[in-house]
């Protein structure tokens, strides 16, 4: 029967490397500490109704090389045996997974404990860079991914190694500094009466803010995609695009320079996610970086935290692979989050 295992010892290879977020499932297999993970095809979690029927049918009846033992980033908390997501109706169970797909071990880590790990060593052609800020100080960092939802999740070094910090930090509350904010945050939908970030620092959270900017102007919505949206702005083809998107860069900063007083990020904050590559032309812009650094008194030091937007386009399965290869690097807590037969 398998049984929660606090082990630290690493993971026998090969490896099911996984990061299952609220609309695609992406999946790798490491089979040694020094090989290149073999990739597959995007998941849609929508298509399938467990993620074991997922990992089945789109990863092992694909391959010969079968996984010993399985690292997966879910969106959600890990407090149970059983793992809801927070945006899909997917349920992780790591036990199940053991006795139904052969595998021996199974660790379950947040999905921006991925990302964090991933920015550990992310080199210069996989990010792009926001801002006059500079440096590669060996230092705390942040990850923040605005995509299905808001991830937030920071990377602290001590000790002479990396250590990701989970966390639910999307659901802080944000709310209205300007005259125009006070405008339209009224028209914010609301989460029991207030408006956390991920109300309008994600993909509905876009169709959220160009609504409001709507009711506020008084015009009628004529889009209801967040990608629509963003197309509109980046192509200057309609008013009310074209500030949802320049407040979204503003909220964002706003957001992403609170993160890195709270974690002191020094060695830099990073915004992943598909939202942040397509509208990496409006962060850009002066909007983003003069909302991250507007934190008197500490704006001197905001200007010296450099800011980047993840290209890398599978950075979660990079910073678990490195983890599967290298976990002595790394303070990766296991403390009821490892299953073993």
């Amino acid at each position: 029967m398998p049984k929660p295992n606090n082990s630290t010892a690493p993971l026998p290879f090969p490896i099911l490397i996984g990061d299952i977020g609220g609309t695609n499932a992406r999946f790798s297999i490491l089979t040694d500490a020094y090989a290149e993970p073999k990739q597959f095809p995007n998941v849609r979690t929508a298509d399938f109704a467990t993620i074991d029927e997922a990992i089945q049918q789109g990863v092992l009846d694909k391959t010969a090389v079968q996984p010993r033992s399985a690292i997966l980033a879910v969106a959600g908390p890990i407090n149970d045996d059983e793992i809801p997501l927070t945006n899909c109706d997917w349920v992780v169970r790591p036990k199940t997974m053991i006795e139904g797909l052969g595998m021996e071990d199974v660790l379950v880590v947040n999905d921006f404990e991925a990302q964090a790990l991933a920015v550990a060593a992310l080199s210069d052609e996989n990010r792009e860079r926001i801002g006059d800020a500079t440096g590669d100080m060996i230092a705390s960092r942040v990850v923040l991914g605005p995509g299905t939802g808001l991830g937030v999740g920071g990377l602290v070094h001590a000790q002479h190694s990396w250590i990701p910090v989970p966390g639910e930090g999307g659901h802080v509350d944000l709310g209205p500094r300007s005259k125009r904010d006070y405008q339209i945050f009224p028209h914010i939908e609301t989460i029991e009466g207030r408006v956390s970030a991920e109300q309008i620092l994600c993909g509905r959270g876009l169709v959220n803010l160009y609504n409001a900017i709507c009711v506020v102007d008084g015009i009628q919505p004529t889009m209801k995609d967040p990608a629509d949206i963003t197309s509109h702005a980046l192509a200057g083809s309609d008013k009310a695009a074209i500030e949802t998107v320049s407040l979204f860069a503003t909220y964002l900063g706003r957001v992403a320079g609170d993160m890195a007083m709270v974690f002191m990020a020094r060695g830099g904050v990073y915004l992943s996610g598909g939202i942040s590559q397509k509208i990496l032309p409006a962060l850009k812009r002066p909007e983003f970086r003069l909302a991250f650094e507007d934190k008197a008194p500490h704006t001197a030091l905001l200007r010296t935290i450099p800011t980047y937007v993840v290209t890398h386009p599978l950075a979660a399965l990079a910073g678990l692979s490195s983890y599967a290869r290298m976990p002595a690097n790394f303070g990766v807590s296991t403390e009821g989050r490892r299953w073993r037969r």
